[in-house]
């Protein structure tokens, strides 16, 4: 079972989100990640392991800063356990990145669509391809806004699903 969480406010968010996520340690996942939007652009944190990993690799790296973000502690079902595979995904302009439980069943067709449209992807993941999914369609009407985008998405994904999507330009 995958876990998401995601927080808005007036703290730094990153040590919140770890916090949160630590509490969903019980759960076996087999990574962890964060994304958080530092001055309008997203930032991802993430590795395979525990949670302490992702810890240590921030510790070096830096944690990103902001006040709004998600978090993910994955259990596979799509591609194998490793860094590419984590969570979260960013879109591959960077407007959008997304943290998912649940599956995407029609991932395959989705993924041919985005191909289509110019997108390439890095991991074996229905995730990624919801977060490109969100991107194309926001970027596509941007002036509607990401909840236009997001419920367009959600119109086009099947399955049973939760997300957690952040978008660069509105935090």
């Amino acid at each position: 079972m995958c876990g998401i969480v995601g927080y808005v406010g007036d703290r730094d968010c990153a040590d919140v989100l770890v916090d949160a996520l630590s509490k969903l340690e019980y759960r076996g996942y087999d990574s962890a990640g964060i994304a958080v939007v530092e001055k309008g652009v997203i930032k991802v944190e993430k590795c395979k392991g525990r949670l302490a990993n992702l810890v240590d690799k921030m510790a070096v790296d830096g944690k990103p800063q902001g006040h709004c973000g998600i978090g993910h502690t994955r259990w596979a079902t799509h591609g194998e356990p490793n860094d590419v595979n984590a969570h979260p995904h960013l879109s591959q302009h960077g407007d959008v990145a997304l943290v998912h439980n649940g599956i995407v069943e029609n991932y395959i067709e989705l993924r041919d669509f985005l191909t289509e449209q110019g997108y390439s992807f890095m991991s074996e993941t229905d995730t990624e391809i919801a977060a490109n999914l969100v991107e194309h369609l926001y970027r596509s009407n941007r002036e509607d806004g990401p909840e236009a985008a997001t419920r367009e998405a959600l119109s086009l994904i099947s399955g049973a699903f939760a997300l957690g999507i952040i978008f660069a330009d509105h935090p």
